[in-house]
């Protein structure tokens, strides 16, 4: 029997909903259906009620109610004209408890049935908002003044001369309070309970949207730097910026290419994901930029921002440290890759290319000269321009100069970077004034 009752219960509360309503539509829905069935189930129980204590009262006014809310429902299941439906709900809630009440006499005889009324305006304020309920509530207003003027002015006229005893009324009174207030707190706990749940709902879209928004951010890094990045949302403006003194790096596999011909797709990903994730990991390390990776290249850059820090220092550890990880790792060992490495230091031209599927590149010299140095390395090497050589002489031990005949740049001397050196740059050198006795010379 339970269970009959929560499905009637359950099939009453979302009478009328559609798929496409929003949640505000759909609460509104339910709350009037709720209603209506509540207002219907009350009528009939103040009826028998009245009937089993031997009070002769009209049974048309609470039936003609549940007819004119039944057909309501029927109408608004037929048409879904919701506007309408809502309308005449509320209008029969606001009207019929006034009709009775006239219809029995006075306040006392009706038992202050007239203050069903007050669903009228409830019901709008829920479903309507404040400013559109507002002349509900004068209606009914002016409804119950009506009701006690006629009640002063023409004492005991009614529809029924119904003549009902002291107790029988007191029973009424409180009977009517209860069922209201019942009524009422359910209509307010049914739409606290609305609300919060659609609160829920929105703090639960609110985290997703956190999360991806968060997700996104870090895509957004993946491919761009945190200052880039934040340019990029802050402006649709055209980034580029001029960098005076960067400096380049390229990383190559030794003949991937031809190894990559043997091997499956999905193996060449294997490998390349392998490497080239250890690789970000340094980078992130050393605080330079990975720019892209370009087949089995992998480029990275530094001074491109105004952060502190040597950044041809740390490109040049970097190098080395990708070079002894290369060579210690057993996926590498396996298949016997080695990097041959170019670095160079100069002006750039930094921006973002294009507008979708945008990328962050750089162009110069000195990118096309690493590109071409490292192209030109023996296996497992590092080479790097003279330039590079001026800033780490000091702090790194390199091989003598050796020249290379590079396309579109003729003869280059390059350096081979060999280890990190543990002497200090050299002091200048300090002069000092010495007195000779000439009498003692021979």
């Amino acid at each position: 029997m339970r269970l009959h009752l929560l499905h009637l219960y359950h099939r009453l509360r979302t009478s009328g909903i559609d798929a496409g309503d929003s949640d505000e539509l759909r609460m509104q829905k339910r709350l009037l259906a709720l209603l209506g069935g509540l207002f219907s189930i009350a009528a009939g129980v103040w009826l028998l009620t009245y009937w089993l204590t031997g009070t002769d009262l009209p049974a048309f006014i609470p039936l003609l109610a549940q007819c004119v809310i039944a057909l309501n429902m029927l109408a608004y299941a037929q048409w879904r004209n919701f506007v309408l439906y809502r309308n005449i709900l509320i209008s029969t809630l606001l009207i019929f408890p006034c009709i009775a009440q006239w219809a029995l006499g006075d306040f006392v005889t009706a038992s202050g049935l007239i203050l069903w009324g007050m669903l009228a305006p409830i019901t709008a304020l829920l479903c309507l908002g404040m400013r559109e309920s507002a002349p509900w509530f004068v209606a009914y207003l002016i409804l119950v003044v009506l009701t006690g003027v006629a009640d002063y002015l023409l004492p005991g006229v009614g529809l029924t001369q119904a003549t009902i005893s002291r107790e029988v009324g007191v029973l009424f009174f409180t009977l009517n309070f209860a069922t209201l207030s019942a009524v009422v707190f359910q209509c307010l706990r049914f739409s606290a309970r609305e609300r919060s749940r659609a609160q829920h709902l929105l703090e639960q879209a609110h985290a997703k949207l956190a999360n991806e928004q968060a997700r996104s951010e870090r895509l957004l890094l993946n491919i761009l730097p945190a200052p880039i990045a934040d340019r990029l949302r802050a402006s649709d403006d055209t980034i580029v910026d001029g960098c005076p003194e960067a400096v380049v790096m390229f990383a190559d596999i030794v003949n991937f290419t031809g190894m990559a011909s043997d091997l499956p797709p999905v193996e060449i990903f294997r490998i390349l994901n392998h490497v080239f994730s250890k690789f970000d990991d340094l980078v992130e390390a050393t605080g330079l930029e990975k720019i892209k990776t370009i087949g089995d290249a992998y480029m990275v850059a530094g001074g491109l921002s105004e952060a502190p820090g040597d950044s041809c220092a740390a490109m040049a550890e970097l190098a080395l440290e990708m070079r002894r990880w290369i060579s210690e790792d057993a996926t590498a060992a396996e298949r016997g890759l080695q990097l041959r490495i170019g670095i160079c230091c100069g002006p750039v031209v930094a921006g973002v290319v294009g507008r979708r599927k945008f990328i962050y590149d750089l162009w110069g010299d000195a990118v096309n000269l690493a590109s071409r140095i490292s192209s030109e390395c023996p296996p497992g090497l590092i080479q790097c321009d003279s330039r590079t050589f001026a800033k780490l002489k000091y702090r790194f031990i390199f091989e003598d100069p050796v020249t290379l005949r590079l396309k579109g740049k003729g003869m280059v001397s390059v350096w081979r970077l060999l280890a990190r050196g543990n002497d200090p740059a050299p002091e200048a050198p300090r002069y000092t004034t010495v007195d000779i006795d000439f009498s003692r010379l021979d």
